[in-house]
């Protein structure tokens, strides 16, 4: 394949711009004729070259021939190695963060923090797969000084080929839970896929920013050059939670100086989320003061830990995804903030596997533990685990909003969590 990435990576730094999808060809970029289970962009190369595509990346025989197409064994391993090639060529430092809950919002936190500082990029919204990196890889140029890579799986060994092709120099875990066990295939497995970043950066020599109060993280770690942040004595950055109603304050000791952070983010498990920003913008040399006025300054979007406050209520929107242990933070957060007339509308947790109904089943008796009875459950994995406890449960969006509007919500603080599957926040113009 080299002589075919040499020639491709010629032409890319000519012509800097990816497409993969012939609806949407910007002139003079590269078009790759990826595949999928009801797509094959080979199909359309000849239609991205009518549209302006420098060059349309192939691996099928396209009749009627053309110079402008060039010929591989298999254009997404292709895009993956473009991709790395332009990383290597490149030479900026990569931070790399995987882990079960709270990455995009952590990546999101550490690229508020060093553009104080930075011209740095990070993942744009969940570009986090097989595609994603290597995208946000090649949109990388010799102005950028730092990458914030995401990096997501739901099978054992995508995080390993993720760091191959994105090299990074730095590494975080935000933590391990289960989530995509039906990939996975058990909770041993998430933690073998998770851990591969540290095992390439154990491999390559690079550093790890580590949550010293998380002990997996930190036996998993061992021998390796780490960082540390959490609330225990003697760390590179030690956070003092002060309270988390109605955002969460915090205080960080760095260097002996003290950092209050006063943030716009809800629930106590966003505490670790920012001490690993405050911690990577301290190493990076941020000042506190820029540290600071980035985390206060965030605000989270994309359906994640959101306040919406309608007409009628207070929404906390977190409906970008779900899985058992964020399910039981959000849900343990909610039941202890000082909230009135609390109401939960949850949604089923996907790619659960055979662990499915004992998982919905858990977050029943966790609901009935906390006494949160205001409770809506939606989809058929609730339906199905809901019969010994007797909580209103519908099977879809139509019977939803049937629901919605007979109870009309009125002075509500109402949370709204389900898998991404479930797209609960199209509801929230009901509320």
């Amino acid at each position: 394949m080299k002589p075919a990435i040499d020639t491709l990576y010629k032409v890319f730094l000519k012509n800097p711009r990816i497409s993969t999808d012939s609806r949407n060809v910007p002139n003079e970029s590269i078009f790759f004729a990826l595949k999928g289970d009801n797509f094959n962009g080979n199909h359309f190369a000849l239609v991205a070259l009518e549209k302006g595509a420098v060059l349309a990346v192939v691996d099928e025989i396209i009749s009627g021939g053309n110079d402008k197409i060039l010929r591989v064994d298999n254009v997404l391993e292709t895009l993956q190695e473009l991709a790395r090639l332009h990383r290597i060529s490149l030479g900026l430092k990569v931070i790399g963060i995987t882990g079960t809950n709270g990455k995009t919002t952590t990546k999101e936190l550490i690229q508020s923090v060093l553009k104080k500082e930075y011209n740095s990029l990070a993942t744009s919204g969940n570009l986090n797969n097989h595609l994603g990196v290597p995208l946000t890889l090649l949109s990388l140029s010799s102005d950028h000084d730092i990458a914030v890579v995401e990096m997501g799986a739901n099978h054992v060994g995508e995080i390993a080929t993720l760091c191959e092709i994105a090299r990074p120099d730095f590494g975080i875990i935000t933590n391990i839970g289960k989530a995509h066990l039906e990939g996975f295939g058990s909770f041993e497995g998430v933690i073998r896929a998770k851990t591969e970043l540290y095992e390439f950066i154990r491999k390559t020599g690079g550093k790890v920013f580590i949550n010293a109060d998380n002990k997996l993280l930190v036996k998993k770690a061992v021998n390796i050059d780490s960082i540390s942040y959490g609330m225990s004595e003697n760390l590179y950055c030690k956070g003092e939670f002060i309270n988390d109603f109605p955002f969460l304050e915090l205080n960080c000791a760095l260097e002996g100086i003290s950092v209050p952070v006063q943030s716009r983010l809800m629930g106590r498990y966003n505490f670790e989320n920012i001490l690993a920003a405050v911690c990577i913008g301290n190493y990076f040399h941020i000042s506190h003061s820029d540290i600071q006025e980035a985390i206060e300054t965030y605000q989270p979007t994309n359906n994640r830990s959101q306040i919406i406050h309608t007409k009628n209520n207070t929404l906390i929107l977190d409906a970008y995804n779900a899985n058992p242990s964020s399910m039981k933070a959000a849900i343990e957060n909610f039941a202890a903030c000082n909230f009135e007339n609390k109401s939960l509308v949850l949604g089923d947790m996907a790619e659960l596997g055979k662990d499915s109904f004992n998982e919905h089943t858990a977050v029943l008796k966790l609901l009935k533990s906390l006494k949160l009875h205001n409770v809506i459950l939606v989809g058929t994995e609730y339906a199905r685990a809901n019969l010994p406890f007797e909580f209103q449960t519908v099977t879809d969006h139509k019977q939803l909003e049937e629901l919605i509007l007979q109870k009309q919500f009125r002075n509500m603080t109402i949370l709204i969590k389900g898998s991404r599957r479930m797209q609960l926040e199209k509801i929230t113009h009901l509320l």
